[in-house]
């Protein structure tokens, strides 16, 4: 069992894209910190069966699978799907009550040179990282907003692509821009319902949707050189945020982007 402060304990959770990379690395560090996590994923065979070595790696953390199984539940569905957001959300409901933080962290990314990118490509990126976002949030927010009492925490995991550019991500960088923008516009809409809305911002993050590239050894060291902090990130870098924004201690923290990166916007040049 974990010895460590738990910020989150008793508050009930639900993440998108939660068995691989930041989402996997989000869903245990909540379950070390005393939270209750729906997982979705895209469910199929390969999904599924990461589902039940995440269930193995909290069993771990909690002592027993009995307990990991009593806190976690799995919602296999594609977020394009606005009936995915729906499962996710009532399945909270259903098994623990209420919801008080949801994390929208589904996300696919295809390096493509700009030209080549085809019209499926672009079609398929858009639905799975924007607009499975919109849906899903807002899924979470009509519980969010209705419940007794009203209110809990909404992050988005945008990346520092929306920030800057990139040549062969141009299919992908305007879906991180456009969660940048639709978290700020819940939390204009929102705030009224006592819900936060907030943003994560990664920079390099060693996860699946960039192993290939980073073995290219010349790019990876480029890329190192360029972050201040001169590595770059794992996926349990951005665990420590996301429970910061999920737990009281940003009571006051919304509309917010947090730049999850070793520095290396601040180093472009």
């Amino acid at each position: 069992m974990a010895t460590q402060p738990q910020l989150l304990r008793n508050k009930s959770t639900a993440i998108t894209g939660g068995v691989t990379g930041i989402g996997r690395a989000i869903v245990l560090g909540y379950i070390t910190h005393g939270a209750n996590v729906a997982v979705n994923h895209f469910g199929d065979a390969k999904s599924s069966s990461q589902y039940q070595t995440l269930v193995s790696e909290a069993a771990a953390i909690l002592g027993s699978k009995e307990e990991a199984e009593k806190r976690l539940a799995e919602v296999p569905g594609d977020v394009g799907d606005p009936a995915t957001g729906k499962k996710l959300v009532d399945t909270v409901k259903q098994r623990w009550g209420r919801l008080d933080v949801f994390v929208s962290n589904a996300g696919i990314c295809e390096f493509k040179e700009f030209l080549d990118i085809p019209p499926t490509l672009w079609t398929q990126t858009l639905t799975t990282n924007l607009t499975g976002a919109f849906h899903t949030i807002q899924a979470a927010a009509s519980l969010l907003s209705t419940q007794s009492p009203p209110g809990g925490s909404i992050i988005g995991i945008s990346s520092i692509s929306a920030l800057v550019g990139g040549a062969q991500q141009a299919h992908y960088t305007p879906t991180k821009a456009g969660i940048l923008s639709l978290i700020q516009s819940c939390a204009c809409a929102l705030g009224k319902y006592n819900i936060r809305c907030n943003a994560i911002l990664p920079g390099t993050i060693k996860t699946q949707l960039n192993e290939k590239d980073l073995e290219d050894e010349d790019k990876r060291t480029y890329m190192e050189g360029r972050i201040p902090l001169g590595r770059t990130g794992e996926p349990g870098d951005l665990v420590g945020p996301a429970v910061f924004l999920a737990s009281e201690l940003s009571g006051y923290v919304t509309g917010a982007q947090l730049l999850v990166d070793g520095g290396l916007f601040v180093n472009l040049q």
